[in-house]
């Protein structure tokens, strides 16, 4: 017998659940509700307490539910506007430590594609190059040729496709290596063209079988002529997992260092030059004289030489983010009117509710500003807490992708405290008329108001 009163009071509570959830949002006024709910557990021979309980449960869920949606619109507001900032803080963040590791003070610079009647003597030469190196000692931490050339290379059976850098015995100097292996191509290297390289450890092992190669020599063919090349050392390429992702799906091809004058050769000719300016060098100052240096030396204008630099592109990246971000976070911002109006939707729904306390406390000598204040501040809690709920998920959101991809993620706290602020204001903006009519309510009608 008690198992069976004890299932029916069970099942009261299932078409209660139906009757919340389509009367939460619709009104303030839980009368209809209260004659349904009332003949509907009556129907089921219930007891009072029961009815009580029941409509208690309701009035509590039904409150909770239309506070928890009028403050999703805040939530995820203030949770995209988190989350959208501090993406674009992160890859902001990630590509300037990126264009620090390739070097932000270098730069590629040859005759202006624009240019129609291109001559032979705009190209660069070796010589020209050691004139320019000698004219900027004081601002040139490196230059070169800027060679590169792709080629397969050829280890008994095993063939994989290769990228070769022509690189000078000081590019160490900007782009520290990490020998683990042999040792690096020094100045006999490049002044004797020897067929040395030097590879990565993956690299290696695809070709070789194992990392430490030192010592072994592959078949590869450059501009035409098919010679042995000797490997001299191994280095270790260390990449964050941003790094990896820039560079894309690179699993199947290897990549090694040889001497740059290896990929002049026979005529020594080549396009462009390749410059690292020193660190306390002014950079823009520096381009100029290097650019209208490099004009006159080929009897060429300044305005016909093409200067590609990597802070150029790290500014142009930089700004491209920030633009997005703004764009996006915008767009997103609209999420916080539609909560705002949501607020105010709630604020109105309470004054209503609460007409008689409001003409209660007025008729105790509350004034209209007293009122006026304490709806404004509950209307103001409401949004702050939807906005505190918003961050909690915005962080969290970013916190874990950053942590599943790898990347250190950037949130500012000036951030967080502006969207928390943001949402306080939009709550009492949009609970200014809400909190008004409050305000405004007499109390004589007030206290008749059923």
């Amino acid at each position: 017998m008690e198992t069976v009163l004890k299932q029916k009071k069970q099942m009261i509570y299932l078409p209660l659940i139906v009757l919340m959830f389509t009367q939460i949002g619709t009104s303030g006024d839980n009368a209809v509700l209260s004659v349904a709910t009332n003949a509907l557990i009556s129907a089921l021979h219930a007891s009072m307490n029961d009815i009580q309980l029941a409509n208690m449960v309701y009035s509590l869920c039904a409150g909770a539910f239309m506070v928890a949606g009028g403050m999703l619109g805040i939530i995820i507001g203030i949770g995209s506007v988190i989350a959208i900032v501090s993406i674009g803080d992160t890859m902001r963040g990630l590509f300037s430590d990126l264009y620090k590791d390739v070097g932000i003070t270098q730069a590629y610079i040859s005759i202006g594609y624009w240019v129609d009647d291109v001559r032979q003597s705009d190209y660069f030469t070796l010589d020209e190059m050691e004139r320019a190196k000698e004219a900027f000692k004081d601002q040139v931490a490196y230059i070169d040729s800027s060679a590169y050339t792709s080629s397969d290379a050829e280890y008994k059976r095993t063939k994989i496709k290769f990228d070769y850098q022509g690189i000078d015995y000081n590019y160490q100097d900007v782009q520290p290596v990490n020998v683990v292996y042999g040792r690096y191509l020094n100045e006999g290297d490049i002044l004797g063209r020897r067929k040395n390289v030097v590879m990565d450890t993956k690299s290696a092992q695809m070709l070789f079988g194992t990392e430490n190669a030192v010592g072994r020599s592959f078949r590869t063919t450059l501009y035409g002529s098919t010679d042995d090349f000797t490997v001299v050392g191994v280095y270790r390429k260390e990449v964050n997992a941003f790094q990896a992702l820039m560079m894309g799906n690179s699993d199947d091809k290897g990549s090694a260092f040889i001497p740059y004058t290896l990929l002049t050769w026979p005529n020594d000719y080549f396009y462009q030059l390749h410059v690292y300016a020193k660190d306390d060098v002014n950079l823009d100052q520096f381009f100029s004289q290097f650019k209208a240096y490099a004009a006159k030396m080929h009897g060429r204008q300044p305005e016909d030489m093409y200067m590609y630099t990597a802070m150029q592109e790290m500014t142009s990246v930089d700004s491209m983010m920030g633009s997005l971000s703004m764009a996006v976070g915008g767009i997103a911002a609209i999420s916080l009117m539609v909560g705002g109006i949501g607020i105010m939707n709630i604020m109105l729904v309470s004054v209503t509710e609460r007409t008689r306390e409001i003409g209660i406390r007025k008729a105790l000598g509350a004034r209209t500003r007293d009122v006026l204040i304490q709806f404004l501040t509950e209307s103001a809690i409401l949004s702050a807490c939807g906005g505190i709920i918003g961050v909690i998920l915005g962080v969290g959101t970013v916190s874990l992708g950053g942590f599943l991809l790898g990347f250190a993620v950037v949130i500012k706290p000036g951030v967080i405290v502006v969207a928390v602020s943001f949402s306080a204001v939009v709550g009492i903006f949009f609970g200014l008329y809400p909190a008004s009519k409050a305000a405004k309510a007499d109390p004589i009608d007030a206290l008749r108001y059923e």
